[in-house]
């Protein structure tokens, strides 16, 4: 690409205040850069130039519905007059910059931009930045980035030659060609017609080739339903019989149809000029913006993967006008990629910009904000808006956003400025709402026509050969392959069928323990070195959860498995309950922590078991949920040798999330076939905090279970703990694991510890049968009481004290048995465990959640199936209420109490 030489000699003095301060012999700095000496422009000029770089975008000819032609970037129309500035000529007119049409640009008679008089340069500077293209840098503070747009949009670029010409407009026939043909053949189908976006496409080839040429091999994509069965056509190469499979009234495979055709996604191979490019299109839900942090969670999975060459993959993603706007997951998404450990060498966002949602109106200068995409100006990014019946400009949109990304590594915008021919959906009846839009509507003519006409004035095709294109598109046959992509299977990485090495943890507590040379741990981790030292040396010692926890991540490491856990303060944990990473306590100074030279200033200890195969990740996020666990969901269908982890600060922070666990975490697999391993931590427990950080909404999880689509889990020793992310962290059948995790009293309740000894050897048992009842003993037997989590640690002191007493005779004859994993429900483990009591009159059901909001009404049928004849089944909790908890610490100890009394009434 060619750079404009009369820019390139001026670029300096050009720059006006971008960088008032930056020397001119500085060649670096300049964004075209000559040795040549800057002319003398004439007062106005260099201002004239800068309103036009600033805010030419404001004024620029985008939208395809306004009827005014589209302005060649040379500022010449084909009829070979200047195109005039009657759209700019209150912004710009020279009159505010001191100047007339025939004044010089400079004192010694050069040229700006090929122009010796301000009209001349004030028509080309409009055709630039006022047309069919459009750059808003309003949104970029860094200066550099701000002089290298400069450069690259005020350079040649030209029309295209003849050959890639019919290409592209072969190209838009075909896209259009296909909404035609389903539109025709099922008037009554409903699809989110791309018609008035068609563009789309060649914009989404132009990404695709232009990344290959820097070295992407690899395409995370997501999208919204508007357009995407003429994507998966198209580009996916999804086969065509299988899409129009699902607008048939009587489809020949209804089986297959698990998710409607508009939400589906899948993997292909794009071949380009550089070579071949995997791209995968993620499935998503009607919840427009939620697939955006799934696509990131996998594009930063897929670049983990790559190690030293994280280049190679890139993503995009597409968004609704609307959506975009008004979702907060994308303020989320957008703020996230900004923190380490969720950088992706930035996203290319490309805005299907209908100025339309739904049935509201989202002009461009609405008065709530001037652009949809003023999300983005939060992480700095520019934005290049573009006509979309100008196929050629969106090409060079596409181009310059690869090139941005690739040279800086953040993201970038293309607002693609279109149209809703058909309205909201083909059902819809857009004259109810948009009167004067659509009565405009059926006399629009579409990109091809528009983009043939021009190709036939500027004589760059000829009749005959735009006859054939038409010819050849009227011509489909849905029974043929269209040229695009070849499907392929899923290009995540293996699943992991490897078994750590149990027993062994010793040597693993020896190297937790040992720290760096000169490091300083705060006084509280060196105690939980020794201890772990000590540990080493006597299996008897108990393992806290903390423990338990780091050495179950030791054990996935050493086994080949990487770990990966994200969410609000976990590195740390919000009950001081991981410590995973150690921070140096040096001297301070200033209020800083100051290593000595040479000395590391934070410490992992799990660092030791991670290599290259199995890498390890603990990273704080932002305070959010929502793109967070949307994101990590993401990594996990992605990288399937990670075990990746999400943990919540409070469980009922879930809330926040709810769309990825009710659309994706358990529906995902069955609806599109993306299977996750994500392990969900959520803190649950009533401990007299209040409503809001007691319930982690166990029971909508469990109304979400079915058809072995999920496991929950609530452990209530150290050890079991350990063994089930071990478990998960192994199991070669990938299933999301949601884990009810302790809170500071079970924490630090020391009979929820497990000997390091059972921690070695043993494995995740789902029904935990009363160890302290003998066999002779379970003969006498007569009730049995099932729970979940801390409070059987109430109902065990509760027996212990009323063992012997009047207070309650059965009491010694009660056996206490936990229900460590609740979906999968244990039916089979809990009839063994019950066969143990052959007497048993009574099962009692304990939770120490309000009735409406523990696992009760879902356990229920099971454990009516399971009861033994002649005995009965009761159910012992908190009263149902709205809130959930009480926030009384008083009270909360009074409900505790008398919840365990009514436990062993009589």
């Amino acid at each position: 690409m060619s750079v404009n030489t009369s820019f390139g000699r001026h670029a300096w003095a050009l720059r006006c205040r971008f960088d008032r301060d930056t020397d001119p012999s500085d060649a670096s700095a300049s964004p075209a850069s000559s040795a040549s000496p800057s002319p003398r422009l004439r007062p106005g000029i260099a201002a004239l130039i800068d309103a036009f770089r600033q805010h030419g975008h404001r004024h620029a000819r985008l939208d395809p519905l306004v009827g005014a032609p589209v302005v060649p970037r040379d500022g010449v129309n084909a009829d070979g007059g200047g195109n005039g500035v009657d759209g700019v000529a209150d912004a710009f007119d020279l009159q505010r910059f001191g100047l007339t049409a025939a004044d010089a640009v400079a004192h010694d008679g050069d040229t700006v931009f090929g122009a010796t008089e301000a009209g001349a340069l004030q028509r080309r500077l409009s055709a630039l930045y006022c047309g069919a293209l459009a750059l808003d840098l309003s949104a970029v503070r860094d200066e550099s980035r701000r002089a290298w747009w400069i450069a690259r949009f005020e350079s040649e670029d030209g029309p295209l030659s003849g050959d890639a010409a019919r290409a592209l407009l072969r190209r838009l026939a075909r896209v259009e060609g296909w909404e035609r043909y389903l539109a025709k053949r099922f008037p009554h189908g409903k699809r989110f017609s791309l018609e008035g976006n068609e563009a789309l496409l060649p914009l989404l080839d132009t990404l695709l080739e232009a990344g290959a040429a820097r070295g992407v091999d690899q395409v995370m994509m997501g999208m919204p339903h508007r357009g995407r069965v003429n994507v998966l056509a198209n580009l996916m190469g999804h086969p065509v019989d299988a899409l129009i499979d699902y607008f048939e009234p009587a489809p020949a495979h209804p089986e297959r149809q698990r998710d409607l055709v508009y939400h589906l996604g899948g993997t292909s191979r794009v071949q380009t000029t550089h070579g071949a490019v995997r791209l995968r299109l993620a499935s998503n839900p009607s919840h427009l913006q939620s697939v955006y942090p799934v696509v990131v969670g996998m594009a930063r999975a897929a670049r983990t993967a790559a190690g030293d060459r994280p280049a190679r993959c890139m993503a995009v993603v597409m968004h609704g006008d609307a959506a975009f706007a008004g979702q907060g997951v994308v303020m989320e998404t957008l703020a996230l990629g900004l923190k380490p450990g969720y950088e992706v060498g930035g996203v290319i966002h490309v805005v299907i910009n209908n100025q339309l949602g739904f049935t509201e109106p989202n002009p461009m200068d609405a008065a709530s904000a001037r652009y949809c995409t003023d999300a983005t100006r939060g992480v700095d990014a520019p934005v290049l808006r573009v006509h979309a019946d100008d196929p050629e400009a969106v090409l060079r949109a596409a181009r310059l956003a690869v090139d941005y990304r690739a040279r800086f590594g953040t993201d970038v915008v293309i607002d693609l400025v279109g149209y809703r021919r058909l309205g909201h959906s083909e059902h819809d009846v857009p004259q109810l709402t948009s009167p004067a839009l659509y009565r405009r509507m059926p006399a629009k003519a579409g990109v091809t026509a528009l983009y043939a006409e021009r190709l036939m004035a500027e004589r760059r095709v000829c009749d005959d050969e735009v006859a054939a294109i038409a010819a050849e598109v009227d011509a489909f046959d849905p029974a043929s392959p269209l040229d695009s992509a070849a499907p392929m299977m899923d290009d995540a990485t293996a699943t992991p069928g490897k078994r750590a090495p149990l027993g062994d943890l010793h040597d693993v507590l020896e190297a937790l323990a040992q720290l760096p040379e000169d490091f300083e741990p705060h006084a509280l981790l060196r105690d939980q070195a020794g201890r772990w030292r000590g540990m080493a040396d006597d299996a008897r010692r108990p393992a806290d959860w903390c423990t338990a926890e780091t050495l179950a991540w030791a054990q996935v490491l050493r086994a080949g498995v990487g770990v990966r856990i994200s969410g609000l303060d976990v590195q740390r944990g919000t009950f001081l309950h991981r410590q995973a990473v150690w921070h140096h306590q040096g001297r301070a100074v200033d209020g800083a922590s100051l290593p000595a030279s040479g000395t590391l200033s934070t410490w992992t200890p799990l660092s030791r078991f991670a290599c290259e195969g199995a890498r390890l990740e603990v990273v704080n996020s932002l305070l959010a949920e929502e793109a967070v666990l949307g994101f990590e969901y993401g990594h996990s269908v992605q990288a399937r040798e990670v075990m990746t982890v999400w943990e919540a600060q409070f469980g009922d922070f879930v809330n926040g999330a709810q769309v990825y666990l009710d659309q994706y975490l358990s529906s995902g697999e069955e609806k599109w076939g993306d299977t996750s391993a994500l392990t969900v931590l959520l803190p649950h427990g009533y401990e007299g905090v209040g409503p809001e950080h007691s319930n982690g909404f166990l029971a909508r999880l469990l109304q979400l279970c079915g058809a072995d689509n999920l496991r929950v889990a609530m452990p209530s020793t150290s050890g079991q703990y350990a063994a089930l992310l071990q478990r998960q962290a192994l199991d070669p059948v990938r299933k999301p694991l949601i884990v009810m995790t302790p809170k500071a009293v079970l924490l630090n309740e020391p009979r929820s510890h497990t000997p390091i000894g059972v921690l070695a050897a043993g494995g995740f048992v789902p029904v935990l049968d009363d160890d302290t009842v003998d066999a002779a003993r379970a003969q006498r037997v007569r009730r049995v009481v099932l729970s979940s989590g801390k409070v059987h640690y109430d109902l065990l002191s509760a027996r212990q004290a009323m063992a012997g007493s009047l207070s309650d005779p059965m009491a010694g004859a009660t056996a206490l048995v936990r229900v460590e994993q609740l979906y999968p429900f244990p039916r089979e483990a809990l009839a063994t465990v019950l066969q143990r009591y052959p007497l048993v009159e009574e099962i009692v059901w304990t939770q120490e959640e309000t009735r409406n909001q523990g696992p009760w009404h879902f356990v229920r049928d099971d454990l009516e199936a399971l009861l033994p004849d002649g005995a009965r089944l009761r159910e012992v909790s908190r009263a149902v209420t709205a809130a959930g908890a009480t926030a009384s610490p008083v009270i909360h100890r009074w409900q505790q109490a008398a919840l365990v009394r009514q436990v062993f009434l009589t």
